[in-house]
């Protein structure tokens, strides 16, 4: 099994409205289901200029994508947050994982941002693992958050920390 990632481009847009096409990959965002393919070829160029978009391929084909979101006011800029999918029949493969790797090395080495953020549906403990084992810790729950398959469902917040901030390099 061979995953790629790298940043996304506007001819992407079909293959990353195919992940959010995919029931479950649609269930476990705030995505809405059935989105036009327009939608997401106009995401996908007027991307904000501070925002990272990549793509996670899977022996050449684009299956994954995980957005990650500096905030664009100045007291929060050492943070971004970040949110991502999967194609439902590549899940459990890796690209999760993958794309969650090089947004933290992203983040942590080229973006001097020192916290990460998301929010993940409290039913989701596959993901919420995947999260924890890079670092992302629980900072609480938002009740009732979203409204998903007809009932509204709770939310937690994760957020992950730089492990070891820089400093100044002695000289």
């Amino acid at each position: 099994m061979n995953i790629t990632i790298r940043h996304a481009e506007p001819a992407d847009y079909a293959s990353v409205a195919a992940i959010y096409a995919s029931p479950r990959a649609a269930a476990g965002t705030l995505q809405i289901p059935i989105q036009s393919v327009e939608v997401w070829r106009q995401r996908l160029t007027t991307v904000a200029p501070l925002d990272r978009i990549l793509v996670a391929e899977l022996n050449g084909e684009v299956v994954g994508n995980l957005g990650l979101h500096p905030a664009t006011n100045v007291r929060r800029s050492h943070a971004a947050g970040m949110g991502m999918g999967v194609r439902d029949d590549a899940q459990g493969q890796g690209v999760g994982t993958a794309l969650v790797k090089a947004a933290v090395d992203l983040a942590d080495n080229w973006l001097h941002l020192l916290r990460l953020e998301l929010t993940v549906w409290a039913d989701n403990a596959v993901a919420r693992r995947l999260y924890e084992r890079h670092g992302f810790v629980l900072e609480g729950t938002h009740r009732a958050y979203a409204f998903r398959h007809g009932r509204y469902v709770d939310a937690h917040a994760m957020a992950r920390l730089h492990p070891s901030p820089p400093s100044l390099m002695a000289a």
